[in-house]
């Protein structure tokens, strides 16, 4: 099986780092049959070098953003987004990361600063309204902390980085979305209310 580390969406270039991740989503679309996002096979054998990623990008600017999102927890693999993020910037690219937020926890520091300059937008996944509920459908490693460690992560985003998103999906109801959208503005971020992935 090929191992796909860049795909193309849209007008955007997806970066596929890892299958790892620090939380087990139960809406997550790697609990379906077959893995794929887009019709692309996304489970890797082998997690790829940043070096690789440069070359499979080739010219950034042919893309609205470059996104490291992964298949798993893509700041699991933070340095190879810094070093790609790097080149993209040097390149004239745009750049975003998909995330579950806990990449504080995972490094066991604050790892925002690295990424000033670097990241154009942070698309942090929220989830839901409280550490209980977001625990009941993450299923993170680091059980309800991880709702914490995510907002923290949220609020360092918004001191250095240009866009700091957090999303949900559709399926809330209303009164959590509102709940979600008042966290948002709390953490200094954006809230952005996403289709759910069928």
């Amino acid at each position: 099986m090929d191992n796909i580390y860049v795909y193309q969406l849209g007008d955007s270039l997806y970066v596929n780092l890892t299958n790892r991740c620090t939380n087990r989503c139960s809406f997550c679309v790697r609990n379906e049959d077959g893995d794929k996002i887009g019709g692309y096979d996304l489970w890797l054998e082998k997690e790829p070098t940043a070096e690789e990623i440069i070359k499979l990008i080739e010219d950034p600017i042919k893309y609205d953003e470059i996104v490291f999102c992964g298949y798993g927890e893509p700041t699991i693999k933070l340095d190879e987004i810094i070093e790609v993020a790097k080149w993209i910037k040097g390149k004239g690219g745009t750049t975003r990361i998909n995330t579950n937020g806990q990449a504080n926890l995972y490094h066991g520091y604050n790892v925002v600063p690295k990424l000033k300059g670097l990241i154009d937008t942070v698309s942090i996944s929220l989830n839901a309204k409280n550490a209980k509920e977001y625990e009941e459908v993450c299923h993170s490693d680091y059980g309800e902390e991880g709702f914490y460690g995510m907002l923290d992560f949220a609020r360092e985003c918004s001191k250095v980085i240009p866009n700091v998103v957090l999303s949900v999906v559709d399926i809330l109801p209303e009164e959590d979305i509102e709940a979600c959208r008042r966290i948002a503005e709390d953490v200094g971020a954006t809230l952005r209310v996403r289709e759910m992935i069928k």
